[in-house]
């Protein structure tokens, strides 16, 4: 299968024989042969068709051969007269300005990038937002079949002290003990101490039933999140957990039984329940944090990769073998800490919010970043089933879909139909979907800050409004008593309005005071927080004039601080 990319720019490489020549006005590019790879390639070739600049280009090879999919670029030219003539009648007049026909290619490179937002939003939707519900009454027959056989299997397992597969294991060393009491009784037997010899042996026996006995007390107590795994102990949270491993495989008895047994095996061995006490210093401590909740009650978490950036973190995180162990067992204090602010029972709260910031993130190039996201990818998706509701996205680049597509056979379906991606001119209007603007950071475009003194979750909700096209709004913060200070916050999702704030005194004869001058507020603006203590009845009056031909979203809040003297 062939593809073909116009192309203008001239620039020539080579790399393991291929060369890319471009000189021409047409580029041939070979489909590969994995078709798992298909998708990120097509998208590739429809980049490089929108694409003419040399580092663009540059980008798009690198990420072609990054795929391992340079032997797929063969680029010929076919430049003929009929060609030269058609380009020349195509042609933007000289007349019309330049600037229409960038604006006219950035248009159509958005396009292609909306494809790639929505399949992914498809993927998103086309999967319940809502946590699948954890009441037996809900499940359907077959689910309600398979967590009552794998609650008989795991009780079987676990009185039988057989949970870890140390079965084999623990035989030996009774054996062992069997047959070093068989010894010491003969040589009792001896010595014709038959009164005396009889006590040790009975104490002997007294104590190896008590060490079998706290053995087996020892696997009663196995639990896993908090929650007990033994289901004749009779907890609510119980169910809930065997189902979260009965879903991610699809409820096959035997499949869910043996992961949950390795997580268990895996647990013990990493020490993972005191994860969340250990220190991982500064550096890995910027790299994430817990943050609010979305709308259905899910905790947020944050995951900032632009930390790694900075050669020094980087180097430290991934620079080793040893320090991509470390960093993995700093992941899953993250996760561990997450989950502590879940509720196992039914009609809880019992999974997160992944937020993924990719702004500034290293690109795939690195080598060690790979090897550690893989690991990672693994790690969670074999220890923490179904734990995680959405992940998000967010300043996607341009190589994400290179990666996206090297990740896709080491994710299951569920797994890919959680994944939400957005774009950086989209990052706002994405979270707010998910959550609400009052829990996202201001860094975000949301109004939750660090440390607020002024504003917090009793406070009353935000308000939202619609501004019109070619329209202006005001928004009026009436404040009656004197000497009080009024605060607020505002966001308009993507601005691109003028906007001013002022004091308007009910007394006709005051003057209006100015408190934010009129100004253009650009796309990239964050929101708006103010305040302003009157020395009069009046009111705060914020306008916000609509020039553009689309419509906007506005969202703000307010409140009264009354001053104490």
């Amino acid at each position: 299968m062939l593809f073909h990319a116009k192309q203008n720019s001239r620039e020539q490489e080579s790399s393991n024989g291929s060369s890319l020549c471009h000189g021409s006005n047409y580029v041939t590019v070979a489909a590969p042969n994995n078709p798992s790879l298909l998708p990120i390639f097509i998208y590739i070739t429809l980049t490089l068709h929108h694409n003419t600049t040399q580092h663009n280009t540059s980008t798009l090879c690198l990420s072609l051969r990054i795929l391992g999919l340079s032997q797929c670029v063969a680029m010929t030219a076919e430049v003929t007269a009929q060609e030269e003539t058609q380009q020349r009648a195509s042609e933007v007049p000289a007349e019309e300005p330049q600037k229409n026909v960038a604006a006219a290619k950035e248009e159509e490179e958005e396009k292609v990038l909306e494809v790639e937002e929505s399949k992914a939003e498809t993927m998103g939707k086309s999967s319940s937002y809502r946590e699948e519900s954890n009441f037996l009454s809900d499940l359907k027959e077959f689910e309600r079949k398979a967590l009552n056989e794998l609650k008989a299997k795991l009780e079987e397992a676990i009185l039988g002290h057989n949970l870890f597969d140390e079965k084999t294991e623990e035989s030996k060393k009774m054996n062992e003990a069997t047959e070093e009491d068989n010894k010491k009784e003969e040589e009792v037997k001896k010595q014709g101490a038959d009164e005396e010899g009889e006590e040790p042996l009975k104490e002997q026996e007294e104590k190896k039933s008590e060490e079998e006995e706290k053995s087996v007390e020892v696997e009663k107590d196995v639990s896993l999140w908090g929650v007990p795994v033994l289901p004749s102990k009779g907890e609510e949270g119980t169910d809930v957990v065997l189902l979260k491993f009965l879903r991610a495989r699809e409820f096959k008895v035997s499949d869910a039984f043996e992961m949950l047994k390795k997580t268990l095996k895996w647990r013990k061995e990493s020490s993972i329940d005191s994860v969340v006490d250990e220190d991982f210093g500064p550096g890995l401590g910027s790299a994430a944090c817990m943050s609010g909740v979305d709308r259905e009650g899910h905790p947020v978490c944050y995951n900032i990769y632009g930390v790694f950036d900075n050669e020094e973190l980087y180097q430290k995180s991934f620079g080793s073998e040893e320090k991509r162990i470390e960093f993995l067992r700093w992941r899953c204090q993250m996760m561990e800490k997450g989950i502590q602010k879940l509720n196992f029972k039914p009609g809880g709260v019992t999974s997160l919010l992944q937020v993924n910031d990719l702004k500034n993130s290293p690109g795939p190039s690195k080598k060690e970043l790979r090897i550690a996201v893989k690991q990672v990818v693994s790690l969670l998706q074999d220890n923490y089933p179904e734990l995680v509701a959405k992940h998000i996205f967010i300043n996607v680049p341009f190589w994400y879909y290179a990666v996206s597509a090297l990740l896709s056979p080491f994710l299951t379906q569920r797994t890919k139909r959680k994944f939400v991606v957005a774009r950086p001119a989209k990052v706002t209007e994405t979270l707010i979907k998910y959550i609400p603007i009052e829990e996202i950071p201001v860094q975000y475009g949301g109004f939750k800050r660090e440390d607020d003194t002024e504003f917090c979750s009793e406070d009353g909700a935000v308000s939202e409004l619609t501004l019109k096209a070619a329209s202006t709004a005001t928004i009026e913060i009436p404040t009656l008593e004197v000497g009080n200070t009024l605060c607020w916050d505002v966001t308009v999702l993507g601005w691109e309005v003028s906007y001013k704030e002022e004091f308007v005194p009910s007394d006709e004869g005051s003057y209006t005071i100015i408190v934010q001058k009129g100004k253009k507020m650009g796309s990239q603006e964050g929101p708006v927080r103010n305040t302003f203590r009157n020395n009069e009845a009046g009111k705060v009056v914020l306008t916000i004039d609509n020039t553009s031909n689309k419509k906007k979203r506005v969202w703000y809040r307010y409140k009264t601080i009354n001053n104490t003297f």
